[in-house]
């Protein structure tokens, strides 16, 4: 691997001034922890933002600062406190991060915040810029830079750009309300490689880009006009060994060396010994369903009066956004209701809550996930939830009891948890019921699953995959590049048919002389096209094949009185200049009634599809339908229509928007072998831009010019990009 780059809203270090001394500290969280590691195992850069406005520092400082972030392989991107509160704590947690967790009475839509977002992805953009040699992957992170990947690709199309997506990604019908809905999407597809944690972010990702931008997805890939985006995802681990081997370490300390934490909750221990901890730990955020969980935990108070003096609930609530309203008025709320409930449920020693409003050092919090006995993570929406997996990690002994959202993506992966609805108060009462009565064994059952999973898959397991993942995709490009169809090969190409005795050009029309319609009786040739097959046509050593999926009396009226060879219906229908037509072999259509009314279903189900019938076969189109629903319905209809045409000796085509059935065996491939048993010639070409032609392709001698129009996968020797492409290079045949 060459030079690498990290890209992140925020550098893995906290910067502090004080009486003129600059204190330099790492981060904590899952981001900066996991992708220190990898970014010490390989000549890289982190560029981010460092938290400081630099234009307010003297040029001592600044030089002190930028000389530790070099020594630190960091770069800063120098914000002023106006583009941080637009562009951070406006658009970015004001309109994408209430928008993403579904929290849509929150969300913003503010011109001047998109407009300081816009600028400072741009600021991005220009710091990469100015680091980019020796440069070949570059790794972006989360909603910050959501336009980033774009700009960097614009700049230097050959770097290979990975994105990972750190928060949920919401469904079309919410994302669709958002103004700038295309240019996110947009942006994102400038990178090479996508990642989310779940396989529904990455789902819900997909069906934007399919009905916001109509392109065409196969699998987890996205076929872009000049190149393809693959999709996955990458479940975000933590490092285990860390959280494990600090809690075994914190069980080892003397009683003086024990944290105070620690202290407390043990003395707590010996004055009431059938006392059972539950922890919650999770910034102060209206999407971690904080106040859903001491409503659930005041109902089981109230339900299970048995339990009110052998438990206590540890409510740690990590300050975030504070200068934001709603943050705020959430910060009354649960300040309200822990003052509810520990005056109505505290006897004259005991509090069932112990309220924590601030951060803890890494150290407490591993002493709090060890001693606790129940872990209450209970998000309402949650990209992953790093803190369920942290206090599995910490149990040292096998004990303890995980009461998991379903909304968090976590939850995926550690189905041995409890597994609840946030939004159901009663079930999560249940659930710590349940919980506080689980036997030993069945616990460490349950945890003994999850932190194997969680050891074997932990975050260098999970950044070292995406890297993998990204150089896949390096491979898989460099494979495309080398079959691109450059000036030199074309050249080669004009030198070989000038030294030829004779030529064929096997030439498909739609979507490869000419663009797509949605009707296709409006593709009709243009005079450009007449005059540049005409102008092949008068080589007498060319011969010209148009071979199509037309229908003969289409091709008929457009090309029926020109010099060239025509074959239709994927290979039913012959017809030489000035001959009649003839069929290659003779068929059968009696079989159309039998599939004429599953495909008209199909059309009443899906507006904007229609019916085109040819001599030999019957076409379901759905270019006109809904982008989403129409590839939906086609898989339907080749799944319905799969016993149907086998027991008729039918087949299915699937071309661009199209399902054809026709009789099987017949092909473009077979019909192009036919016609050169009877008329060979020295130098073959072929074009074509979609699955039917893969037939033609495959059917040629290895000695042809196979060409594909598009980036899909193909058994062509060489590709281009769409049918201007094809008119340039047949241009070029013509006059030189």
């Amino acid at each position: 691997m060459n030079r690498f780059l990290i890209i992140s809203n925020r550098l893995p270090l906290n910067i502090n001034i004080k009486d003129d001394e600059i204190e330099f500290t790492p981060s904590v969280g899952g981001l900066a922890t996991g992708m220190m590691s990898v970014s010490q195992s390989f000549d890289s850069l982190w560029i981010g933002w460092s938290g400081i406005d630099q234009n307010q520092l003297t040029a001592k400082e600044r030089k002190k600062i930028n000389l530790e972030l070099k020594n630190e392989a960091c770069a800063d991107v120098n914000l002023t406190p106006e583009e941080v509160e637009l562009y951070y704590e406006g658009f970015s947690n004001k309109t994408i991060w209430p928008l993403f967790h579904y929290f849509s009475q929150y969300v913003e839509f503010k011109e001047e915040q998109w407009e300081a977002y816009k600028r400072v992805n741009q600021k991005f953009a220009d710091v990469i810029a100015e680091n980019m040699e020796g440069v070949d992957k570059i790794w972006i992170h989360d909603y910050h830079l959501l336009l980033l990947p774009q700009l960097i690709k614009e700049r230097f199309p050959k770097v290979t750009i990975g994105f990972f997506l750190h928060i949920p990604f919401p469904s079309y019908e919410l994302f669709r309300t958002l103004p700038w809905r295309k240019e996110i999407i947009n942006g994102m597809l400038g990178a090479d490689l996508l990642g989310f944690h779940t396989f529904d972010y990455e789902r819900h990702f997909m069906s934007s880009v399919r009905r916001l931008l109509g392109y065409d997805i196969n699998m987890n890939e996205i076929n872009l006009p000049n190149r393809i985006v693959r999709v996955d995802n990458f479940p975000m681990g933590i490092d285990y060994e860390k959280f494990q081997n600090a809690a075994l370490e914190a069980q080892k300390r003397s009683v003086r060396d024990k944290s105070e934490v620690r202290k407390e909750l043990e003395r707590y221990y010996l004055l009431y010994p059938d006392t059972k901890f539950i922890i919650s730990i999770d910034r102060l955020d209206y999407t971690k369903g904080l106040i859903n969980r001491l409503e659930a935990f005041e109902y089981f108070m109230e339900k299970y009066p048995e339990y009110r003096d052998k438990v206590v609930l540890v409510l740690l609530a990590v300050p975030s956004r504070i200068g934001v309203e709603q943050y705020q008025q959430m910060k009354s709320e649960v300040d309200e209701i822990v003052g509810r409930i520990n005056g109505e449920f505290s006897s004259i020693n005991r509090t069932p809550i112990w309220y924590f409003y601030r951060s803890m050092p890494f150290e407490n919090l591993v002493d709090l996930y060890n001693y606790c006995d129940i872990a209450l993570v209970t998000p309402v929406r949650d990209g992953m939830n790093l803190v369920a997996k942290e206090y599995i990690a910490s149990k040292t002994d096998g004990r303890g009891v995980l009461i998991l959202s379903e909304m968090a993506g976590a939850s995926k992966e550690m189905s041995e948890a409890l597994i609840i609805n946030p939004n159901d108060i009663a079930q999560i009462a249940e659930s710590i019921k349940t919980a506080l009565e689980m036997p030993l064994d069945e616990q460490i059952e349950r945890n003994t699953f999850l932190q194997k999973r969680l050891k074997r898959y932990n975050i260098n397991k999970w950044a070292l995959e995406f890297l993998n993942g990204m150089e896949k995709v390096k491979q898989s490009e460099q494979k495309f590049m080398g079959k691109k169809l450059t000036t030199a090969i074309q050249n080669k190409i004009i030198k070989e048919l000038r030294n030829a005795d004779s030529a064929v050009f096997f030439l498909d029309y739609d979507g490869t002389l000419t663009g797509f319609e949605d009707n296709p009786k409006h593709a009709r040739p243009d005079d450009e096209l007449y005059e540049l097959l005409d102008g092949l046509a008068d080589n007498p050593k060319n011969r010209i094949v148009l071979i199509s999926g037309r229908d003969k009396d289409t091709f008929e009226e457009w090309f029926g009185k020109k010099p060239y060879t025509l074959i239709v219906e994927h290979g039913v229908w012959y017809r030489e200049k000035g001959e009649p037509w003839e069929m290659i072999e003779q068929l059968d259509a009696s079989w159309k009634d039998s599939i004429r009314s599953a495909l008209e279903f199909y059309v009443d189900r899906t507006p904007g599809s229609f019916i085109e019938e040819k001599n030999y076969s019957l076409v379901w189109h759905y270019r006109k339908s809904d982008p989403e629903l129409g590839p939906n319905r086609a898989i339907e209809l080749k799944d319905e229509l799969t016993s149907l045409v086998s027991n008729l000796n039918l087949e299915i085509l699937e071309g661009n928007k199209v399902i054809e059935i026709k009789n099987r065996g017949i092909n473009k491939g077979r019909a192009a072998q036919k016609l050169l048993n009877s008329a060979p010639a020295d130098k073959i070409i072929a074009v074509g831009d979609d699955w039917t032609d893969e037939f033609l392709f495959a059917a040629l001698p290895e000695t042809a010019y196979t060409i594909k129009v598009g980036m899909s996968k193909t058994m062509a020797t060489y590709k281009v990009e769409n049918f201007w492409q094809v008119r340039e290079m047949l241009k070029r045949i013509v006059t030189e």
